[in-house]
């Protein structure tokens, strides 16, 4: 297989055999926020279907079950049947089945944060100093231990990571850069872009379109 370089991190290009090797390696990792097959929308955890061979698994129904689940997780098994137009016992033994083969991780509640207070919503652009797979691991072990880290993504371009910070205010985000810049993480340089406003947030993916059945 062939990896362009317009599809790897720019630093990448320069490391060769070493880079792809922790690209491997990173996206081998199954949890953590560094995780590129897992993720988490609204009312229920879902895991990126892997590989053609998982995905022969589900069909229509299947789909369109966790695309309902996913919009909300408390749904009961009788209305849920009635929008899969299925009878409710196949519809939880579908669920059921989802569940022990790991499609659906868990289920949690959507909490309104702006009833509880004022936030500030931070992206911040992240460029290592070295791109060896134990640099990247040195990284990521440190950051997916910061509560306030809720998303942190490998991406292609002039930088490494592209990572989503909630915090109490500018000072508490100042606090946490500045530790993360004072340890021995390789941290050559990073942006930060405070968010004014967001006017569109969605809490569940187009399962039905991104896996036709």
């Amino acid at each position: 297989m062939t990896l362009k370089q317009n599809f790897i991190p720019a630093a990448w290009a320069k490391s060769g055999a070493a880079a792809f090797q922790a690209l491997s390696a990173w996206m081998d990792r199954p949890t953590g926020c560094g995780s590129v097959n897992a993720y988490e929308q609204g009312s229920i955890l879902c895991y990126g279907l892997r590989s053609a061979e998982t995905t022969v698994k589900l069909d229509r129904i299947d789909i369109k079950i966790l695309y309902e689940l996913q919009k909300n997780g408390r749904i009961t098994n009788v209305e849920l049947a009635d929008l899969v137009h299925l009878s409710p016992s196949p519809c939880l033994m579908r669920v059921k089945k989802l569940q022990s083969e790991g499609y659906i991780e868990g289920y949690s509640a959507q909490v309104n944060i702006g009833k509880l207070g004022q936030t500030l919503t931070v992206f911040t652009e992240i460029t290592l100093k070295n791109h060896r797979q134990v640099d990247f691991a040195r990284f990521l072990a440190v950051v997916e231990k910061i509560d306030q880290v809720i998303e942190c993504h490998l991406v292609s371009g002039g930088y490494d990571y592209l990572m989503k910070f909630v915090t109490a205010g500018i000072a508490e985000y100042q606090t946490i850069m500045e530790r993360l810049t004072d340890m021995d993480i390789g941290i050559d340089k990073y942006f930060s872009f405070v968010v004014l406003k967001s006017p569109i947030i969605k809490a569940h993916m187009p399962l039905p379109s991104l896996f036709p059945r």
